[in-house]
């Protein structure tokens, strides 16, 4: 986690008007996203909020006052057409879409229908479009580079809908778990905890689902659900950046690995490429010992979170493996960065990172791929060309 990232904590649910809430309270200033939201063409509402408590927690209610109290029928289209058309930035543009746009394919599977043709109803509604692209503008005016999400709970009972009464979760709400397979937790509590815009929220925006993340907290914020059970009904939002030590940083990592005894060896190169394309952040093989002595390779996978599931099925698909060992671990890295050499040949880059405690120079590496190409343009000996490259950024930096 290079910059800010955001944890959605849903302990006890989400919705459209709880996420903006949370981020107002987090720091979301009220008036940048108001001045934001007037960039669409979208009139006949007030946003304001209200400070609640709630099981005597404070935290912060979206207000989404409306003109015209009846709900207004939209197509996907149309909604898009209104994004598309707005003097919005561009990054909260593509949010908003995407996150109407998987809601509509939920609500096409779970009515039988074409994309096209859904109707939204409650969510076609301007209060909705205003929680839905105030969320995206809130997460723009926090700076929020990644969203990780707690697993969802689910509660029982019945919903009020336009189609009627439907049980929860609210079939929508459901179609949009599975299609992300987001894991979730049952509840015991009779009323909406996860509704569809809530859920359409996080599983278009949110990178990965599980626990808590390793970073500094910035700021805590707490949104408001309309319902008050009598105990603090929020969906907590949690801002923060990776954890660092001098000169280095921290991130999450899944560690996927597994051993494999029966497979040609040749096969092995073709994985790897498979897996690098794939998001893979390191590859590498390492021969064991396995029971009676057998020979074989350990295959370990460095995954981000959110690519572990894509990863495993290439491992499945790919070799003879029956059983992967599955964990969570924290990478920790220098800071690095890389600069440019400029050689008689050509460009050669190299990584460097601060000098480590106690040490007065600077780490610094060619790179490999770089000094090959120069070594067959020039026909010298790759150690020539490392030696070269080394003098010359030494020189470089004396200057």
């Amino acid at each position: 986690m290079n910059g800010k990232t955001i944890y959605f904590d849903c302990y006890s649910g989400i919705s459209g008007d709880m996420a903006l809430g949370a981020l107002i309270d987090a720091g979301a200033d009220l008036k940048q996203l108001k001045e934001l939201l007037s960039k669409m063409n979208l009139g006949g509402y007030s946003l304001e909020t209200e400070q609640v408590k709630r099981g005597g927690l404070a935290g912060t209610r979206a207000v989404v006052s409306l003109e015209d109290k009846q709900p207004v029928e939209r197509h996907l289209s149309g909604i898009l057409e209104l994004i598309d058309s707005s003097e919005l930035p561009g990054p909260v543009k593509v949010k908003s879409s995407a996150i109407f746009t998987r809601l509509a394919e939920a609500e096409a599977a779970v009515h039988g229908m074409p994309v096209e043709k859904v109707h939204f109803h409650e969510v076609g509604a301007v209060d909705a479009i205003v929680d839905i692209v105030g969320t995206a503008a809130a997460l723009h005016l926090l700076q929020v580079d990644k969203i990780i999400c707690s697993p969802l709970p689910i509660g029982r009972g019945e919903v009020q809908t336009a189609h009627g009464r439907l049980p929860l979760p609210a079939p929508a709400t459901l179609e949009l778990i599975a299609m992300r397979q987001v894991p979730v937790k049952g509840s015991n509590h009779e009323f909406e905890m996860v509704t569809p815009t809530g859920a359409a929220i996080v599983t278009t925006l949110a990178e990965s689902f599980g626990p808590f993340p390793t970073y500094t907290v910035n700021a805590v914020g707490y949104g408001a659900g309309t319902i008050d059970p009598g105990y603090p009904n929020y969906l907590r939002v949690i801002l923060g950046e990776a954890a660092r030590l001098k000169g280095s940083y921290e991130e999450e990592v899944t560690m996927i690995e597994t051993n494999i005894d029966d497979q040609n060896p040749e096969h092995f190169s073709y994985l790897m490429e498979q897996l690098f394309s794939k998001g893979a952040l390191d590859v590498y093989f390492t021969p064991v010992q396995m029971k009676k002595n057998r020979p074989a390779v350990q295959l370990n996978i460095l995954s981000p979170p959110e690519k572990a599931d894509s990863l495993k099925e290439i491992v499945f698909y790919e070799t003879s493996t029956l059983g992967l060992r599955i964990y969570n671990a924290r990478k920790m890295m220098r800071q690095r960065e890389t600069v440019t050499i400029e050689t008689e040949w050509g460009p050669a880059r190299v990584k460097t990172s601060p000098p480590a405690p106690g040490q007065a120079e600077l780490h610094f590496a060619p790179e490999y791929e770089d000094c090959k190409e120069l070594a067959r343009k020039s026909g010298l000996p790759l150690k020539e060309i490392y030696r070269i490259t080394e003098i010359l950024f030494r020189n470089r930096e004396q200057k």
